[in-house]
């Protein structure tokens, strides 16, 4: 992208779930005006774990006209009602961060305040699940559309889906490849810059096939070839609050019963995850190598398995933080070359897909791109960071120091912005959240509660009713959750229904 020509060749770098996801997107959104080109190697792996999301990906299927049911049924998807936390707070206790809201609010006063008031001075933080419409079908393993409950206020079951995330890569290819984008195969061997500006202007291939662009992303993982390796753009070490560095990952067969959710269970120097697909069980344990080894990890995650591994462990590495910059010159990165988040709340695909909406909302027409370029890096900053502070929250506030891992969550000092938080909840039960959050103040307030955190007041608005009021609203919630579960399809049907998997291998 040299001297003030227009934008007119994009090259993407690197395929799988962030490459694909990427080039799906712009040939939606700009493929009128933007030559695409995607360069992969069928040699070169993918890290893949990324197998379960959050609700926003369903706006990325809205904007790319992607039906739901034949997406499902090609990635051989499930759907997600929320996560599971086992043994976090404390060996023994267990809850589920929905996506949804717990009970109703009346007014401008949140549901949780009237519950704290009607738990009196010793209440237990589980009991607000009580009132969860999304507890009580994630318990029978059902699932169904609802958008409201009955002619209440409550809102119904918001959800995201667990898939195959390398078919998911297939299906996105398939996609972009019908818009107009172009793959190429090979690997890189050398990157062109220009000399006075210090863009890029080409990759050279090994045998010598020279691609050249006007805009570059960076695809390539955590290896970040153009952005980290040949731009050299620095990386924010953030272990000190998130210190596990490793996975392991394994497919096992089925689980007898398909549940709505992902389970996250916390072990000695980490956690492990579950993830329900119709053909088979996705899990990982995600640990630290400073508190375990590899061998005694490996051990942990077969020996957590509920069904029969179908493979042996495959290893990944990596250090949690983010690149100083995602977008530098002419050159974004997107995916785990910006940066890597640990997948304890699902949000890989999330940051791929947010940082493709926001550089396409901010895709210069010409390489005078300084204003959009800090724009952007100035958002996804703070995105990086917002979720950094909810994951180190589960680690962070905890009762358990059973082992040296859990000590070391437990007594680290953390970012103010998170402590602000932790003081502001703990006091009165407010959620000190940015506008911009990712997480809602349902998520905020479930997880606080369901790492044991119980606010020692509540909002005074919530006062306003008298206490017989008060037990004849939560009564008749109880009595509407339940009729309303009721009513909804076991999963497992739902999916029979409406988007069965196609025929694939268990181990794929």
């Amino acid at each position: 992208m040299t001297g003030e020509g227009s934008v007119q060749k994009l090259v993407i770098v690197g395929g799988g779930t962030a490459g694909w996801i990427t080039a799906a997107a712009f040939a939606r959104l700009l493929g009128g005006r933007l030559d695409i080109e995607l360069v992969e190697s069928e040699t070169i792996g993918t890290v893949g774990v990324g197998e379960a999301t959050i609700p926003q990906i369903i706006r990325l299927n809205a904007i790319l006209g992607i039906d739901e049911n034949e997406f499902l049924k090609a990635t051989s998807g499930t759907f997600k009602l929320g996560i599971e936390f086992v043994d976090w707070g404390q060996k023994g206790s267990r809850y589920l961060h929905t996506f949804g809201d717990t009970g109703m609010n009346l007014g401008n006063v949140a549901f949780h305040h009237y519950w704290r008031r009607s738990m009196g001075a010793g209440g237990n933080p589980k009991g607000l699940w009580n009132y969860s419409l999304h507890q009580r079908a994630a318990d029978e393993a059902r699932f169904g559309k609802l958008d409201r409950v009955g002619n209440t206020a409550m809102t119904g079951l918001a959800y995201a889906y667990h898939f195959d995330a390398s078919r998911y890569a297939l299906f996105l290819r398939a996609y972009a490849e019908g818009r107009g984008v172009t793959r190429t195969e090979g690997i890189v061997e050398r990157v062109e810059r220009d000399g006075e500006s210090g863009d890029i202007t080409a990759i050279v291939l090994k045998g010598g096939e020279r691609v050249a662009g006007d805009f570059f992303i960076d695809c390539t993982g955590f290896r970040s070839l153009l952005l980290g390796g040949e731009l050299g753009v620095g990386y924010q070490d953030w272990s000190k609050w998130l210190p596990c560095d490793r996975a392991l990952a394994v497919p096992s067969e089925r689980l007898e019963t398909l549940v709505p959710y992902t389970r996250a269970t916390a072990k000695d120097a980490g956690w492990q995850w579950r993830i329900p697909l119709q053909h088979r069980t996705g899990n990982g344990h995600v640990y630290s190598s400073g508190f375990t080894t590899d061998a005694a990890a490996a051990d942990t995650l077969l020996d957590g398995l509920d069904t029969k591994a179908l493979g042996d462990p495959r290893p990944i590495r990596f250090t949690t933080g983010r690149r100083e910059a995602f977008w530098a010159h002419n050159c974004a990165a997107i995916g785990l070359s910006s940066g890597f988040l640990e997948p304890l709340e699902s949000t890989s695909i999330h940051l791929i897909q947010s940082h493709v909406s926001r550089l396409i909302q901010l895709f210069p027409r010409s390489a005078n791109a300084a204003a959009m370029r800090a724009e952007y890096n100035r958002r996804c900053a703070a995105e990086f960071a917002q979720i950094r502070d909810f994951l180190i929250l589960h680690y962070h506030r905890t009762d358990r120091e059973d082992t040296e891992f859990w000590r070391y969550c437990k007594h680290m000092s953390v970012p103010d912005s998170l402590t602000h938080k932790l003081e502001l909840f703990a006091a009165s039960g407010r959620v000190g959240r940015d506008t911009d959050d990712l997480f809602r103040d349902a998520s905020w307030v479930q997880v606080m509660l369901g790492q044991g955190i119980m606010p020692a007041d509540y909002d005074p608005m919530a006062d306003q009713i008298d206490d017989a009021q008060l037990t004849g609203f939560l009564e008749s919630l109880r009595a509407i959750i339940e009729r309303s579960v009721a009513g909804l399809p076991r999963h497992e049907d739902y999916l029979a229904r409406h988007c069965p998997a196609e025929k694939l291998n268990a181990a794929a």
